[in-house]
């Protein structure tokens, strides 16, 4: 039976690491979508993101059955519990990923706004951050978690930097009013990707040494 309950734990670790490079793509492909006006990359961002929804079915699924069955104890329920919350935070960057895909959609069909170094700057240190998460979760590198942690205020800066940015451009070009309002609603979406790397990094605090630092960051 203990032999049985760390393989399923072992799958569960490695469909979480599956939904994680999924999730990456992702990101890469809305990105390309945004920045380089991508329809093609926008489309595929819809097809990936079905399968981030379908793994984190499966792993609540798994995770139920080792709860329920293994009755598992410290590491190994804190273990299932934090891919449990590491999926829902995947799946919410899947959503955004969509999101700023459908944006990207948008403003490609229209003439391009200026270039926003703020949302630029955002975006990588949005991907950053999940790349930086994803490692610490693989790795169980408690110093890498809290490092994304601590990046969580220069996502926020940007974002308001962008917010800044692109209302004074609206300000001397009503016409594109439309527009910067879709790039607006992109740049919440890359910030709230910067917040759900936190919560991944969190996670990965509280499995390998059972600490809470949801909100605290220390």
């Amino acid at each position: 039976m203990e032999s049985r309950f760390h393989q399923e734990q072992e799958e569960l670790r490695l469909i979480v690491v599956k939904v994680a490079a999924i999730t990456e793509r992702v990101m890469e492909k809305a990105l390309r979508a945004l920045f380089e006006r991508n329809l093609e990359a926008s489309a595929e961002v819809v097809q990936e993101d079905q399968k981030i929804d379908d793994l984190e079915m499966k792993i609540d699924r798994i995770a139920l059955k080792l709860l329920a069955l293994g009755q598992p104890m410290a590491r190994d329920l804190r273990f299932i519990v934090g891919c449990m919350r590491i999926g829902v935070d995947l799946e919410r960057i899947g959503d955004q990923g969509v999101s700023i895909a459908h944006r990207a959609r948008y403003l490609t069909n229209r003439p391009p706004l200026p270039a926003s170094p703020a949302m630029q700057q955002l975006a990588e240190t949005a991907s950053d951050m999940l790349r930086q998460a994803l490692n610490a979760f693989v790795n169980q590198n408690v110093e890498q978690a809290v490092a994304v942690c601590h990046m969580d205020d220069a996502a926020d800066r940007l974002n308001v930097q962008a917010l800044q940015d692109l209302m004074d451009f609206m300000v001397h070009d009503t016409p594109a009013i439309q527009r910067a309002m879709q790039t607006i609603i992109t740049a919440r979406c890359l910030e709230r990707v910067a917040d759900h790397a936190t919560n991944i990094a969190e996670s990965v605090c509280f499995i390998a040494q059972g600490v809470n630092i949801k909100h605290q960051c220390e």
